[in-house]
């Protein structure tokens, strides 16, 4: 296949890149510097010039707390450079793969959300993200609108890397607890991608690492796993606390959890359980833990 990727230099973005490359796809990475994707004739002309089979749009404007001032930035990149995508891989007949949020429910909900739930974004980003997907939904005629919660990997900044530098650098941590999702490793994700994207399966898909916790279960495994692989533990101590303890600009969802209903009614192999992703990302760092 030939696939193009926005936001190739991004947290997932690389991942994506890596693992396509590694499975023989010839591969047109863009980011912020080689594609404005708010330039609508920007976006024809590359897409035109590669003439892809498909294209995976990483590309966002992920700033959550920013993004409550900057309004119109968060739109135009989250739903204008995500439209000006669609089309240009409508002129040229290729599949078109957008990568969602969980953010686009308002985390009220007392069980996992799936795929055709209704949508409520508190925030800015939820918004247009939301706003993103209404256009993949109307103008594209071939979609995979793929929505993921809490990821992280090797590439960029994430709460597994927060938690092991603050482990080093504090006595103790407060972490909230009153909010639950799937932490999802970039390297399972863009495996997914690899097979979601060579099908006709179109349509939305809920895809995390399975399983559920909150945020400071989350650093608690991040802390003994990584204790397990370097041979040595942590002195810092690991305190839940609440949201509101913590106020932030955005609201954030206090259930991020979502059901891979999409995943199991098509068919597809799911990832696997989220602390068996966790053990393999901090393996992949163990020279730098």
């Amino acid at each position: 296949m030939r696939v193009v990727v926005t936001g190739a230099e991004g947290q997932l973005g690389k991942d994506v890149v890596k693992v396509f490359e590694q499975a023989g796809h010839e591969l047109l990475p863009t980011d912020r510097n080689t594609l404005d994707i708010t330039d609508q004739e920007m976006c024809l002309r590359v897409v035109r010039q590669f003439q892809p089979d498909i294209v995976i749009h990483c590309a966002a404007y992920t700033a959550v707390d920013q993004a409550e001032q900057d309004v119109d930035m968060a739109y135009a990149v989250n739903a204008t450079g995500t439209r000006n995508m669609v089309l240009a891989a409508e002129q040229v007949k290729a599949k078109f793969c957008y990568i969602s949020t969980d953010y686009v429910f308002d985390g009220t909900s007392d069980v996992p959300y799936q795929e055709y739930d209704n949508t409520n974004p508190q925030s800015i980003y939820g918004k247009s993200k939301r706003a993103g997907e209404q256009l993949v939904q109307s103008l594209s005629s071939s979609f995979f609108i793929v929505r993921t919660s809490w990821v992280y990997g090797q590439y960029g900044h994430n709460f597994v890397k927060t938690m092991l530098r603050l482990g080093e650098e504090k006595p103790a941590l407060q972490v909230v607890n009153d909010q639950k999702g799937s932490p999802t490793y970039t390297v399972d994700l863009a495996t997914f991608l690899l097979e979601l994207v060579a099908t006709q399966k179109f349509g939305t898909y809920h895809v995390s690492n399975l399983g559920e916790c909150t945020w400071y279960e989350f650093a608690q495994a991040i802390f003994a796993e990584a204790a397990d692989i370097r041979g040595k533990g942590f002195t810092v101590k690991v305190e839940p606390c609440s949201t509101e303890e913590f106020p932030r600009p955005a609201p954030r969802p206090s259930n991020s959890v979502m059901d891979h209903l999409s995943i199991r009614t098509n068919g597809l192999q799911d990832l696997r359980p989220w602390r068996e992703g966790l053990r393999a990302f901090l393996e992949e760092m163990k020279d730098e833990l």
